[in-house]
């Protein structure tokens, strides 16, 4: 005999087939949760819009910026958020940059242009492989990142990978699994092995889409971020990112139905030696 419990599951699983429109409802309520949550801390600015705001162009040097490699692929950064990265770690001279999250290393790859030294950790081929994932998308992990000199590739689980002997970095990308529990345990284990008093910290996928909340990942940082560090939590217009540093900065409430000021002039090169045609 079915319990209750199973039968009202199965009930709304069954609902949710016939009428698909419904998820919409069950994700509304969960980001709700979410956002309860995060909102919970009493975070310097923290609004129900979101994060303070930071402008991108604050972080920029004058004349115009490179962004290189870019895919356009799917699973990727935006130019904006590959942006930040640079002009942050460009700011330090001798810059020491770890991130979680390798993917096809776009991240590292840019950064390695203007950083001494890249420390990116993914999980291991063994790893993927037993979660099921295809050789081909294994494969395409380091793809632009694996050839850099000063591109060093850890593999590990970030939940259990031994941080400690790796000593504090300038700049830490957290760019890794996005669900809240996740988000919670690298922003804790990175502030207990790999900060110092001058890192920043930059978190991917903290918003949706610019200046829209994800608010399980915003969860997710607070939760995991030692008390003192919340009230030096910010977003970055223009990106996905949230991000943490010790340096005052020029934060204001974000507007999304401000004027789109200031606007950007994107220029697109193909490079040649990876204008390859797709085999048949």
């Amino acid at each position: 005999m079915l319990t209750t419990r199973f039968k009202k599951a199965l009930q709304g699983l069954t609902r949710l087939a016939r009428n698909p429109w419904l998820l919409n409802h069950v994700l509304a309520a969960d980001e709700t949760t979410w956002q309860q949550q995060a909102l919970a801390h009493s975070t310097r600015g923290l609004a129900p819009t979101g994060l303070p705001a930071v402008p991108l162009t604050y972080f920029l040097s004058a004349g115009i910026q490179l962004v290189r490699p870019f895919a356009f692929r799917d699973g990727g950064s935006l130019p904006t958020d590959l942006l930040l990265l640079r002009a942050v770690a460009s700011r330090v001279a001798g810059c020491r940059y770890f991130e979680i999250g390798t993917w096809r290393g776009e991240s590292a790859a840019n950064v390695a242009e203007v950083a001494t030294s890249v420390h990116t950790l993914n999980l291991s081929a063994a790893e993927m492989r037993r979660m099921g994932l295809s050789e081909r998308y294994i494969e395409l992990h380091g793809f632009f990142s694996r050839p850099l000199p000063n591109v060093i590739h850890l593999h590990g689980n970030s939940a259990t990978f031994d941080f400690a002997p790796l000593g504090h970095f300038d700049v830490v990308f957290i760019d890794g699994d996005h669900r809240y529990e996740a988000v919670r345990t690298d922003t804790r284990r990175v502030f207990e092995h790999l900060v110092g008093p001058n890192t920043i910290v930059i978190w991917h996928d903290a918003n949706r889409q610019p200046g829209q909340p994800r608010w399980e990942v915003l969860a997710g940082i607070l939760d995991g971020l030692p008390t003192t560090a919340a009230g030096h939590l910010v977003q970055v217009e223009n990106t996905l990112c949230a991000l943490y540093s010790l340096v005052p900065l020029p934060i204001y409430t974000f507007d999304p139905l401000a004027d789109p000021v200031p606007a950007f002039e994107v220029t697109i090169k193909v490079e040649p030696s990876l204008n390859s045609s797709p085999t048949a």
